[in-house]
């Protein structure tokens, strides 16, 4: 009990220090005149906004009706070619992994059977006849 008294105890007055100490603002914001003065807002509309005839030009190159220009189908269609090959590659991947996993579970199978089967062939044979390979019929 004394113990867990000294920790909340020093806890508490490690809190109390950190709190009215000047070096820790925690997330509070500094309020330095440097950055009082970027903070401006001419300064932010300036980065924000542009002028009216920037504007209305990239809304004239850019707009709903306006075709792009050659190269830019061209790059468009490369990229959208590069897409559907890599997307090919990956599925032949995959596929071509399913196969593989599904023969290899097929070969198991196939090799515990025929385990079984000659166990079962040992276990049962009582001298008397032949081996079954011996006794298959021909055609």
């Amino acid at each position: 009990m004394t113990r867990t008294l000294a920790v909340l105890l020093s806890l508490l007055a490690a809190l109390i220090v950190m709190a009215f100490s000047n070096g820790v603002q925690g997330a509070a914001v500094s309020t330095d005149q440097k950055d009082v003065k970027a903070t401006e807002p001419q300064e932010h509309a300036s980065r924000v906004f542009v002028s009216g005839s920037d504007a209305s030009s990239f809304f004239k190159r850019r707009s709903q009706r306006s075709i792009k220009s050659q190269y830019e189908l061209n790059v468009e269609q490369r990229q959208r070619l590069a897409a559907d090959e890599q997307r090919r590659e990956y599925r032949e991947e995959q596929r071509n992994e399913y196969e593989n996993y599904v023969e290899e579970v097929r070969d198991e199978q196939e090799e515990r059977t025929r385990e079984k089967t000659e166990q079962w062939r040992e276990f049962h044979y009582d001298g008397l006849y032949r081996w079954y390979q011996y006794t298959r019929h021909h055609v």
